[in-house]
């Protein structure tokens, strides 16, 4: 077939200079995205304090609640990727901030009563499960490969500025008078929720999707030409991009748990929160920038410089002090940047499925990293601080940084030699 084929979330008709341009629709989505984690972050990072300090629940209990919720939070992606090609992505994402507006209004009567307030969490969590794949899908639908990164590192970037201003923002109030903040929330998820039903359908946005799989197989043909031998060691296949959002999640969220476990009584919970503006402010600025030097860069070069960047950062954390600390969560900044932003591009372009599906697949992958990362941490912290020896978890960390994606690599090329291997001996043999 010769010409341009047009794969998944691509546009019909040829690309305009003006579509470069972001559509009404995407710039309410990503101001929707911003005030969604300034919402949701207003309250989640408290939960902790208010379940042990409000109610009473053992931190043994507390740690399995929010652990199961961060679970169905990002696993149930996948539930959220077959309602969309269900009900179609708009009426998903009405679905979902309804699901998470009554969730945050019912903290309100869960104030006096605990088994209100954990199914109120459980609420929340199974409607962000539900809006996020029908959100990036939305987002970039009808845009052509050379638009995605842009939009998607916006997208990252309009979360991302939400996860940093939400705990400050209801610092003040979160204690003194919940019940007005949950309120708040709330009011604010239904306001954003009505501007959902505004939005055009999909087919109204100019980017109609074509699903025949031959189209569907061009695509990660040439997604597999992109990359060169690395990547064509392993086109076709779904697993790498999978796997190691699980093993970039994993390897992130050390650093995410037990950060402030380190950091505060090193230095101080003033140059902790700091850190963690900075951090924040580098994602939002940083990501966008380089967006598209990103999506050039060949798969297996990419996973290199984020698993190193993540080593590196790690390692000199065990320095401690404030400037280990501080250079070791600009180097984690930059591997998050890499591996979160081209996991996802590299997954979209390897799948034939619906953006919405593969959206849905890492975030199971993010919450099997993000669950074995809880599960594995609190041990393995747990023992190097009985053993007056703390920073050895973090070069503990560092050397898993760089051992398991070596080894997944390893597993990967020694299953494409034997499937290679395979071939001419099959053909030989007596039928």
């Amino acid at each position: 077939m010769k010409g341009r084929v047009r794969g998944r979330g691509e546009l019909k008709g040829p690309e305009s200079a003006g579509s470069r341009t972001l559509t009404g629709p995407q710039l309410f989505l990503l101001g929707g995205s911003f005030l969604i984690t300034l919402g949701s972050f207003a309250v989640l990072p408290y939960m902790s304090v208010l379940l042990h300090d409000r109610f009473g629940l053992g931190l043994g209990v507390v740690g399995v609640v929010l652990a199961v919720a961060s679970l169905v939070q990002f696993s149930g992606g996948v539930v959220g990727a077959a309602l969309a090609a269900r009900i179609g992505l708009r009426a998903t994402m009405l679905v979902a901030l309804a699901v998470r507006t009554v969730g945050f209004a019912a903290f309100v009567p869960g104030l006096t009563r605990p088994v209100v307030a954990v199914a109120a969490l459980f609420l929340v969590s199974c409607g962000a499960a539900l809006y996020l794949p029908a959100n990036k899908a939305y987002l970039v639908a009808g845009c052509g490969h050379e638009r995605r990164p842009g939009l998607l590192a916006a997208s990252g970037s309009a979360f991302n500025a939400g996860i940093a201003l939400g705990p400050p923002a209801a610092a003040p109030f979160v204690l003194t008078s919940p019940d007005g903040l949950f309120t708040g929330v709330a009011v604010l998820f239904a306001l954003v929720g009505a501007g959902h039903v505004l939005l055009p359908s999909v087919a109204d946005t100019g980017g109609g999707v074509e699903d025949t799989a031959v189209e569907g197989k061009a695509v990660e043909d040439r997604a597999a030409e992109a990359d060169g031998v690395a990547a064509g060691a392993v086109a076709g296949s779904r697993l790498p991009p999978f796997a190691f959002t699980v093993l970039a999640v994993y390897v992130f969220m050390f650093f995410q748990h037990y950060l402030a476990l380190y950091a505060v009584p090193r230095t101080s919970t003033a140059f902790y929160g700091a850190v963690l503006m900075g951090y924040a402010i580098l994602l939002v600025v940083a990501q966008p920038l380089l967006a598209r030097r990103l999506a050039a860069l060949p798969y297996a070069t990419a996973l290199r410089l984020g698993f190193g960047s993540m080593a590196a950062g790690t390692a000199v954390l065990a320095l401690g002090g404030r400037a280990g600390i501080a250079v070791g969560a600009v180097l984690l900044c930059l591997g998050e940047i890499v591996l979160f932003l081209k996991n996802d591009l590299e997954a979209l372009a390897r799948s034939a499925a619906p953006s919405a599906t593969v959206f849905g697949r890492q975030r199971l992958a993010a919450g099997l990293g993000a669950f074995a990362a809880a599960a594995v941490g609190g041990q393995l912290y747990g023992v190097a601080e009985r053993a007056a020896a703390v920073p050895v978890f973090w070069l503990v960390v560092s050397a898993q940084a760089v051992v398991l994606p070596a080894l997944m690599v390893v597993w990967v090329g020694g299953s494409a030699r034997r499937r290679a291997g395979d071939g001419p001996v099959a053909a030989h043999r007596p039928r």
